[in-house]
């Protein structure tokens, strides 16, 4: 606000509007706001950029919300919020008739909440209670807010989706509190320049600031008379937390070796670490605790950027990256006991590769128990992925399909290169057979031949680990995704038959997976969220080790969810029209959350079968998306759900409206007596022997 400004509206009126919220709550009285008070934030409020950068934020449902992606929209509005803020609240049924009004003119709203002191559960209450239809995205570490100069709630932002610039800044009219002083509005400052974006034509410029209340921002004050220092302050984070996969020969695009290689890749730190895109760490913090958390905490995120944000300054002292030399391990957790060696594999310059399902013959002699597994793989660009699992007899056809695999030796994907079991669990791997491997291979533009291998740790001789490892699927071949759609959901559980201990889980997708998250559901119904992924990365798949395994008790069930961007606005997307299966290729989907646990009943010397059980009600948690334990037709998608929807009358023996897991089993037993009479029928019949 200029002192012209300030000038025509009157010092009293002026601080009233500068100031938001009494200490108790209220709208303040102007004549006790005070004009020295009212001027000093003036000149200390710290003046809105241009355009505005890409940044990603999840919300109150954990969804994930990444600026950049809403190409689609016609105009972006944010709306700065805050918890207990008497004008944020009266501002809520204004929202409504907002975005009731442009909402279908492809107009996208969002609210930002960047108090320190609100909490998800205490935003996700406060949104229930005012009936809040748009996404409050929660800015734990205050950058967005930072990054657009907010000082108080109830300010208005309105972006052109098309050059990012911000066209507004200010309150959404010229009402002092939006409750009932004023019932409309002079100038409806928000709405113009909403209209002004549809109409590519320039916004008009409020004259007003925002009445809300004032947000804390204490790194302003601090970064105002602090200097951040590359040698002190930021390098120790970097070596902690970034230079394991930054490394000569590592994972990373770039070694981080010296300061003048870190503050040239500076800008691209900035923006990867706004957008959550580094660490590949995707788990939301707010839900769990797990082991070997990769994520920077919120202190160490902010510190990189503001100092990138200052310029980047060296400081005294040498430097620590560069004072000793760290290159890539080929094998991380040391040398193994066994390395395998996989079949190389020349895959194409394009085209498509199936799915490979290569074998390794065992060669122990004597049965082993593994704790950790790794891979070193060869041609990183062309592997997707590795699965693996043990084969009793070596297969005559050369093919290790995954039908008659047993234990699992580990798997691959970027990002997650080893596998550990925690102390005194194993896996068994007997004497002979083979090692069957699923791999995955994708064209880079070259031909290359892959020439990867496994190392497999095993416990010590006479050293027998008392408990057994378990792994299993969260899986469902019947999702189908209808074009165009940015947020279709899928849901799939499985029954937990007896007391389980589960370690970890492993969410994986395609290009169009989105988000994801994992529910378990106790036996009296109750449910708690025990991971949540906002925003899936297809480039980054890891596993999440619980950082204590989770007890689950016999009679419950894990159910997963999976969101999936099929629309224009995934730069991934390789078709948006079309209506996409399950399928093998990264260009149809897949909905696969990997777990690995173990039954409490079960210990090395007395193995059990409960695995088996899981599989009797496998299918029945693909179609039951409601989960009430019955498949309604409507239910029944997906290439299987379509042929068996023609015979839901015969499957609903009761006749109760659906198909519960008795009635399938008994279709599918039928189905499959059927198919093998036809078979049988269509075999050639054998040749009579010859002669006269």
């Amino acid at each position: 606000m200029t002192k012209a400004m300030m000038s025509a509206l009157g010092a009293t009126a002026a601080a009233a509007l500068l100031f938001g919220c009494a200490s108790d709550g209220s709208a303040p009285n102007a004549l006790s706001a005070g004009t020295p008070t009212a001027a000093a934030e003036v000149a200390s409020a710290p003046a809105a950029p241009a355009t505005i950068d890409n940044f990603m934020l999840s919300d109150t449902d954990y969804m994930g919300h990444e600026l950049y992606r809403m190409t689609d929209a016609k105009a972006i509005v944010i709306v700065t919020t805050g918890n207990g803020c008497p004008i944020a609240r009266n501002l809520a049924p204004h929202l409504k008739t907002l975005k009731a009004r442009y909402g279908g003119q492809g107009v996208q709203f969002l609210l930002l909440n960047s108090n320190l002191q609100d909490g998800r559960d205490a935003i996700a209450r406060e949104k229930e209670e005012f009936s809040i239809d748009i996404p409050i995205l929660m800015d734990s570490n205050q950058l967005v807010g930072e990054q657009l100069g907010v000082t108080r709630t109830a300010e208005f932002f309105v972006i052109d989706p098309k050059t990012w610039r911000i066209v507004y800044r200010g309150p959404l009219d010229d009402r002092m509190d939006y409750g009932t002083q004023k019932a409309s509005a002079d100038h409806p400052w928000a709405s113009d320049a909403i209209e002004a974006v549809l109409a590519g034509r320039p916004a008009m410029a409020a004259t007003k600031m925002s009445p809300g209340c004032l947000i804390d921002f204490p790194e302003r004050a601090r970064l105002a008379a602090t200097k951040i220092s590359y040698v002190k302050d930021v390098a120790p984070i970097l070596e902690k937390k970034c230079v394991a996969c930054h490394v000569e020969g590592g994972i990373g695009p770039f070694a981080m070796t010296s300061y003048d290689m870190v503050k040239g890749f500076s800008p691209m730190i900035r923006e990867v670490l706004r957008t959550d895109r580094m660490p590949p760490w995707n788990v939301d913090p707010h839900v769990g605790k797990f082991a070997d958390d990769k994520s920077l905490s919120p202190a160490e995120v902010k510190t990189v950027v503001h100092w990138i944000e200052q310029g980047a300054p060296r400081g005294t002292g040498g430097d620590p990256l560069a004072m000793k030399r760290r290159v890539a391990l080929e094998w991380p957790l040391g040398k193994p006991d066994l390395i395998m060696d996989l079949p190389q594999y020349k895959v194409p310059a394009s085209g498509v590769v199936d799915y490979q399902r290569p074998i390794v013959v065992n060669p122990l002699t004597e049965g082993k128990w593994v704790k950790a597994s790794t891979y070193v793989v060869n041609q990183r660009q062309a592997v997707h992925h590795f699965l693996s699992g043990y084969l009793k007899d070596i297969p005559k056809d050369g093919q290790g399909n995954e039908s008659r695999w047993g234990a699992s030796m580990g798997g691959y994907a970027v990002g997650a290169e080893s596998t550990l079991w925690p102390k005194n669990v194993g896996t068994y791997l007997p004497p002979g057979g083979a090692i069957g491997f699923q791999a995955h291979y994708t064209p880079l533009g070259k031909d290359v031949v892959d020439a990867s291998k496994i190392g497999l740790y095993f416990y010590k001789d006479g050293e027998k680990p008392d408990l057994v490892m378990r792994n299993s699927v969260i899986v469902d071949n019947t999702i189908s995704i209808p074009p165009g759609e940015a947020r279709h959901k899928e849901t799939a559980s499985i029954d937990v038959p007896k007391e389980m201990l589960l370690y970890s889980a492993f969410p994986h997708a395609h290009y169009r997976g989105y988000a994801s998250d994992l529910w378990l559901q106790a036996p009296d119904g109750t449910k708690k969220l025990i991971l949540a992924m906002p925003r899936y990365d297809f480039n980054w798949q890891r596993e999440y080790t619980f950082a204590e395994p989770l007890k689950i008790a016999a009679g419950s069930k894990l159910i997963a969810h999976y969101w999936y961007d099929n629309s224009r606005q995934n730069p991934a997307n390789p078709d948006a029209t079309r209506t996409v299966p399950w399928g093998d290729q990264s260009w149809d989907e897949m909905f696969y959350t990997a777990i690995r646990y173990r039954w409490t009943e079960e210990t090395s010397a007395k193995l059990t079968d409960n695995d088996r059980l899981i599989d009797q009600t496998r299918l029945m948690g693909m179609f039951d998306d409601n989960l009430d334990g019955r498949i309604e037709k409507a239910e029944f998608k997906g290439e299987l759900g379509g042929k068996l929807a023609p015979f839901f009358a015969q499957m609903d023996q009761d006749k109760s409206g659906g198909v519960d897991n008795t009635e399938l089993t008994a279709a599918l037993k039928v189905m499959g007596n059927m198919r093998r009479r036809e078979q049988a029928q269509q075999a050639p019949a054998p040749a009579k022997p010859g002669g006269r």
